[in-house]
């Protein structure tokens, strides 16, 4: 079921004035998103500002909720972030979101931010669906 990355950016906005996300379904479960790590993410001391790596996860995992959804616009109730460990210019950041339960209103997942092999952050959090 795996499929290709595509970009999920397309319009204008926060995500993509930030480099946009690369996105795509791993399986029933499971999705991943990437972005390169550019100059304009950095902190003063040269490696990658938490608030990008939140912004990142929240994008990200947002977008796994709306495919669990069925499409359905979600909004982040809550969202609890772990800095493991740094990440640098140029590095690619990969993440992997697992969908832990889904109910009638409600999804609840987490997310492994990582670089190189190694961990950056860890996530969960739960998104509320909003019906159309």
């Amino acid at each position: 079921m795996s499929e290709e990355f595509k970009q999920i950016s397309t319009s204008n906005g926060f995500m993509k004035h930030n480099g946009g996300i690369l996105f795509r379904t791993v399986s029933e479960n499971k999705y991943e998103f990437k972005t390169k790590i550019n100059e304009n993410h950095l902190n003063n001391a040269k490696i990658a500002h938490g608030g990008f790596i939140a912004a990142l996860i929240d994008a990200g995992v947002g977008t796994a909720a709306y495919r669990t959804s069925g499409e359905n616009a979600c909004v982040t109730i809550s969202l609890e972030l772990k800095f493991i460990s740094q990440a640098k210019l140029d590095q690619e950041l990969i993440g992997l979101a697992k969908v832990q339960k889904k109910t009638k209103s409600l999804i609840f997942l987490t997310c492994e931010l990582r670089t190189n092999d190694k961990i950056v952050a860890t996530a969960s959090g739960i998104w509320k669906i909003m019906r159309k």
